[in-house]
């Protein structure tokens, strides 16, 4: 267990404590790791098991008292990060409305609930003591696992740890050169969606001028695409509609007219979300686009008409001149009656 030597219980606890606040550290490994140190002798399951718990406790800790404090919203911040914003806060609800804090117990096992979970349970107003003690048996059951399968394992874990020591640094190169390069494009193209959108505001008072006016303007609501929970109960402007733009992605390419103005606005106003969506309606043809200032929020704030339910997709698109195909119709639709 050469290539294991330098494991330590602090950096056992430090890489699964990283992990449970996001951060992209493979803690498991190390868990595995730990586990086959354990049958050599090398380390003490007990002590590497106390020591993941206590990460997870701790790690866990801080996120249930953010959601305490804020609310849903962190789970929504947290959800905004994956691939449906939307799928992810609803899953996390569903899941809490049918097995309550109980679902901590296996939450780390299933991806997507791991993070947000204990957050959740803290905006469902869980007393902390319910929280650490379902906590605490899902750290145990996690953790005891990993663990158990590096200590049953560790044979056949010394090979694998001779293999890295001779190709781990190849391996590495090939695949964090692609990942790199990909983040990089990916988050330059965000950077200059921001900048683009920040050059093409339109005011709250503007976009009622337009409103009034009939002229084609196509307003699209982003509550959706933000993770918002409870978001069709939320009222929005008269005249949008609420779609998440990133489940379009695989629709046919979308005509938007050269007179239609196509307006996004999310709650807060702010520039990531817009450019989010900005981007997923780039992939299907729809590039004159334009931020709605200060968003949603805005528009309250200056006692401008909002409505509950918005209006159907393939309406707005009828009347502005938009042409969707049929199927794509049907399964926007079939998306907003969820």
């Amino acid at each position: 267990m050469a290539g294991s030597s330098q494991l330590t219980y602090t950096g056992v606890l430090l890489a699964v404590f990283a992990q449970q606040l996001c951060l992209p550290i493979p803690s498991v490994v190390f868990l595995i790791a730990a586990g086959a140190l354990s049958a050599k002798g090398g380390m003490q399951t007990g002590i590497v098991v106390l020591v993941a718990v206590s990460a997870c406790l701790a790690a866990d800790g801080l996120w249930f008292s953010f959601g305490r404090r804020w609310g849903s919203q962190v789970v929504g911040r947290l959800c905004r990060f994956s691939g449906d914003p939307r799928g992810c806060a609803k899953n996390a609800h569903e899941k809490f409305r049918h097995y309550g804090p109980r679902v901590l117990c296996v939450a780390k096992f299933v991806p997507g609930l791991d993070i947000v979970m204990p957050p959740l349970v803290g905006a469902e107003g869980v007393s902390p003591a319910g929280f650490l003690a379902f906590d605490a048996i899902g750290g145990l059951l996690w953790s005891s696992f990993y663990v158990a399968l590096g200590y049953i394992f560790s044979n056949q874990i010394d090979v694998a740890i001779s293999w890295v020591e001779h190709l781990g640094a190849a391996l590495g190169a090939v695949i964090a050169v692609p990942i790199c390069l990909y983040a990089g494009w990916r988050g330059l193209t965000l950077v200059r969606m921001i900048h683009r959108l920040r050059l093409r505001r339109i005011s709250p008072a503007m976009l009622n001028r337009k409103l009034k006016s009939n002229r084609k303007v196509a307003v699209l609501d982003l509550l959706n695409f933000e993770g918002e929970a409870d978001s069709e109960s939320v009222q929005g402007i008269p005249g949008a509609m609420r779609i998440d733009p990133s489940r379009l992605r695989n629709f046919p390419h979308i005509t938007v007219p050269d007179d239609v103005d196509m307006i996004l606005y999310s709650s807060s106003g702010g520039d990531m979300v817009s450019a989010r969506a900005a981007l997923a309606l780039n992939r299907i043809g729809v590039h004159k686009v334009w931020m709605l200032e200060g968003g949603l929020n805005a528009w309250r704030a200056q006692g401008l008409p909002v409505s509950r339910p918005l209006e159907e997709p393939d309406a707005i698109a009828e009347r502005v001149g938009i042409k969707l195909p049929e199927p794509a119709v049907v399964r926007i639709e079939n998306k907003i009656g969820e």
